[in-house]
């Protein structure tokens, strides 16, 4: 018997050691599921995957942490909602009214935000890479620049100039991304396109006054008119490669 009585022990005390240590709130959370209503509740840490929470009210809610990746938020009144550190990793927002939120540190990848309200929310250290529908109002142009060179740094060249193009709608002037977009190109064998960009580069570092910058640009476009014209003398082949390889450190320091 003594067996008998303490299987079940053991397996309420494992059972109380998973549960969180601290803020979520169990009844608010079934609350939420049941009846899509819990404006102000507590539900920090809360694990939401994949739940349908469409039309929910969950304004002035504590969702700090909580795991809503997936989640259905489709019309969500979310006005001042604590979402800092939330995962709201590809979670449909569309619609979705977070006017107030705060999102600092929030993880928004992937996240389909077509006509959601952010007016007045906090986005500061919201990772939005490739959220779909951002507002261009709180894009950040230098965040969009790093995840390119990082596509790039990958070997991902479309994908990084995918997010150069992005970057320059945003901000027309911003030279580092046409100096990356003329490396990338020159990387695919697009010589032209590379000198294209590397021209608008350089103009823009010189007015910019960015004296490496405008210099490592130079060296950039010698090089691509020595492999452009191999009877020059100046013979590109492997070398030329290897510059253009090189100047991925240049585009690293540029990264604001």
């Amino acid at each position: 018997m003594k067996l008998k009585l303490l299987a079940p022990a053991a397996v309420l005390t494992t059972f109380c050691f998973a549960m969180p240590t601290s803020a979520e709130n169990v009844q608010q959370i079934q609350q939420l599921l049941s009846t899509k209503e819990c404006g102000g509740c507590d539900l920090s840490n809360a694990g939401l995957v994949r739940a349908n929470l469409s039309n929910a009210q969950l304004g002035e809610a504590n969702l700090m942490r909580a795991n809503l990746s997936r989640a259905q938020l489709m019309g969500a009144d979310l006005r001042g909602a604590d979402l800092r550190g939330a995962s709201l990793f590809g979670a449909n927002l569309m619609g979705a009214d977070l006017s107030g939120a705060d999102l600092r540190g929030a993880d928004l990848r992937e996240a389909y935000l077509v006509d959601v309200n952010l007016t007045d929310a906090q986005i500061e250290g919201a990772n939005l890479q490739d959220a779909i529908g951002t507002p261009a109002t709180v894009m950040d142009v230098a965040d969009v620049y790093n995840w390119g060179v990082r596509a790039a740094q990958q070997k991902n060249l479309d994908e990084a100039i995918a997010y150069f193009n992005q970057a320059l709608s945003l901000d027309p002037e911003f030279a580092p991304a046409y100096l990356a977009r003329s490396i990338v190109r020159a990387q695919k064998s697009d010589l032209p396109g590379a000198r294209g960009d590397a021209e608008i580069a350089l103009e823009l570092f010189a007015i910019q006054n960015n004296p490496q910058a405008f210099e490592a640009t130079q060296q950039l476009i010698a090089q691509i008119d020595a492999a452009q014209n191999p009877d020059s003398g100046n013979n590109g082949g492997g070398g030329f490669m290897r510059f253009v390889g090189s100047m991925g450190a240049l585009l690293l320091r540029l990264m604001l």
